[in-house]
């Protein structure tokens, strides 16, 4: 028995140490430097209005008003956008349920914009790998320009001009594609002074 102890001792030892080092002075240690140098990302890039959190940078949002720039479509379940369920559809492209999804909301842009005759982006019918991209493409936000700036009275101008002021670039100069984040670019709408 106490030689059984003796062996055991060193085991539970290292265990406690290395439990309080990787469970609780790392975490805290990360935690603190990332409070520090990134303050903004390390509370989840909350975006505030009137001083309220109503969502954040980095996870989509649905809006559904025609006065509104619309999102990638969000696979979570079971809400859309939830951000505790992400994951992506794991629909192949050959998958029937996935064809009439895509073709359905082919279907729900046109009818939203029956004079748009522009080819649809991939990217407002597909949902992207975590089911919450934030982001649209260029294309995608270019494409709905003309309803958004009918819809609110304003001119397509003045809505292209907002596109490009909340388009992102690409990380480093040379990762991923210029994208417009829908979250902000729909707050940006909403302090842009209408013509109606």
């Amino acid at each position: 028995m106490n030689s059984t102890l003796k062996m055991l001792r060193p085991a539970l030892v290292g265990f406690a140490l290395l439990s309080a080092v990787t469970g609780l002075l790392y975490p805290a240690a990360v935690t603190g430097v990332a409070r520090t140098l990134f303050p903004f990302q390390a509370e989840g890039s909350l975006v505030l209005r009137d001083g309220r959190v109503i969502g954040s940078e980095l996870i989509g949002q649905s809006f559904s008003s025609p006065r509104y720039f619309w999102g990638r479509p969000s696979a979570t379940a079971p809400m859309a956008n939830n951000a505790t369920g992400s994951s992506g559809s794991n629909q192949g492209p050959t998958n029937p349920a996935l064809v009439d999804a895509v073709k359905a909301r082919v279907e729900a842009l046109k009818a939203a914009d029956p004079d748009n005759r522009a080819p649809v982006p991939v990217d407002l019918v597909s949902a992207s790998a975590s089911g919450l991209d934030p982001h649209i493409s260029m294309a995608a936000a270019r494409y709905q320009a003309a309803r958004v700036a009918r819809e609110r009275g304003l001119p397509v101008e003045a809505v292209q001009r907002l596109i490009q002021a909340n388009t992102e670039a690409r990380d480093l100069a040379v990762l991923g594609e210029p994208r417009v984040n829908v979250l902000k670019l729909n707050l940006a709408l909403d302090h842009a002074p209408s013509a109606r």
